[in-house]
């Protein structure tokens, strides 16, 4: 049976995302790819990055199986955007064979994938539910058995991610991301992935795929993978695209050495939190060849912190900051405005927190509720019809805040800009 996969990312949909140019390989695509390769079946891949001719492929490839696998590490795909949620049922809509669909999306919005002809949705982690459906429908035999499709019993995530195969990454057209990246910013990033999920329960955060666990790969695995696409693709730079990198500080020790050993140091950019940027962990991140941290730092207000059950206390920024500048890495902050229950005041401590701390970049988004979380529940009662974005910069205020939306655009320019000036001086 021939299995044709692909993703609903496609770039220029996005208006932000294409003045952004960093396009990156779906890896949760490629990982399923390989995971299907490893129990027999044959392969094919639609990257609709930069290409948005299903129906070719479709002709093309004449596959047996239709899967639409979501990145689950691409913030992208957690965003749950409308225009990519078009494109995903379009998919399907093309396809004259069976289909499945897997996402965050798509795991809140059941009943509309199904409507628009996908014939599976995969719930959770993919990997193993997606094996079990593609032998039974080999076979022609029932899929009710298996755990973790729409209608059957929930499965739970995996434990051991060691087991996992590599992404498939021959399937790539790996020069088609390379020229992207050069023509754009002269140098060329990968991404590759060490964990999955992240243990802190944020109340605005969505977590349809893992919940609230965390599970991550062994360091000299992750150091090995590093050092394959180090030797195999000679990327400039690296992303790591785990909600939480180097969540441990032992974790991230040993992940140091491992690659010191090997040579597999790649110039990379991260994501974590304010409070795990101790001293030892960002010693050890940059003996790794960390170069950049993006932080949820979120706001400069402890009482809206605390309404956010973030976890994190103000002086944690301040103190990450400074760990980080000590070391020579670049600091990301990922700033939310607009929360329940903000006002004037919690604003102003988030700007004079930015000032004072003066982060290399910022990320700024308003509060965005999405199902399953308790924000949502707070305020979807004054949702209306709309109830997702429908691209990544949008920024639009979807239940009643303390100011209109775009009092809220107008600030995420003014700081970027305040940000742009003092970073380019």
């Amino acid at each position: 049976m021939r299995i044709l996969l692909t993703h609903s990312n496609h770039l220029y949909l996005d208006p932000k995302q294409v003045r952004k140019m960093q396009p990156y390989p779906p890896l949760q695509t490629l990982i399923a790819a390989a995971v299907l390769r490893n129990i027999g079946f044959e392969v094919a891949f639609f990257d609709s990055t930069f290409d948005a001719d299903f129906a070719r492929s479709l002709k093309t490839h004449q596959p047996d199986l239709v899967v639409v696998c979501e990145d689950n590490f691409n913030f992208l795909t957690k965003m749950c955007l409308l225009r990519n949620r078009d494109f995903a049922c379009s998919m399907a809509r093309a396809s004259s064979v069976p289909t499945v669909v897997t996402g965050s999306d798509s795991s809140d919005h059941v009943e509309e994938y199904r409507a628009a002809g996908f014939d599976y949705v995969i719930l959770g982690e993919v990997e193993q539910t997606l094996a079990e459906l593609a032998l039974a429908i080999a076979h022609g035999a029932s899929p009710k058995h298996i755990p973790g499709l729409d209608r059957t019993q929930p499965r739970k995530p995996m434990t051991n991610l060691d087991e996992l195969p590599a992404p498939a990454w021959d399937l790539v057209n790996i020069d088609r991301y390379r020229s992207a990246w050069q023509q754009a910013h002269g140098y060329f990033a990968l991404n590759m992935v060490t964990s999955r999920g992240c243990p802190y329960r944020c109340n605005w955060c969505a977590k349809p795929i893992y919940g609230s666990t965390y599970h991550f790969r062994s360091p000299e695995l992750a150091a090995e993978e590093m050092y394959f696409l180090k030797t195999a693709y000679h990327p400039d730079r690296l992303w790591f695209a785990d909600d939480v990198f180097a969540l441990s500080a032992v974790w991230a020790r040993q992940f140091a050495r491992e690659v010191e050993k090997r040579g597999a140091q790649i110039p990379f950019k991260m994501q974590s939190r304010c409070d795990l940027m101790t001293r030892d962990t960002v010693s050890a991140l940059r003996r790794a060849g960390c170069v950049e941290v993006w932080m949820g730092a979120e706001s400069g207000s402890q009482r809206i912190l605390d309404a956010m059950d973030k976890g994190t206390r103000v002086e944690h920024i301040y103190h990450a900051r400074e760990n980080l500048r000590r070391h020579g890495i670049r600091a990301g902050f990922f700033l939310q405005f607009g929360y329940l229950g903000e006002t004037s005041e919690d604003i102003e401590m988030t700007v004079r927190m930015v000032r004072e701390t003066r982060p290399d970049d910022i990320g700024v988004s308003v509060s965005y509720p999405l199902p399953r979380t308790k924000f949502y529940n707070l305020v979807g009662n004054q949702l209306g019809a709309k109830s997702n974005w429908s691209d990544s910069g949008e920024l639009a205020m979807m239940f009643r805040g303390q100011f209109p939306t775009e009092y809220y655009r107008s600030l995420a320019d003014s700081l970027h800009s305040e940000v742009k000036s003092w970073t380019s001086s």
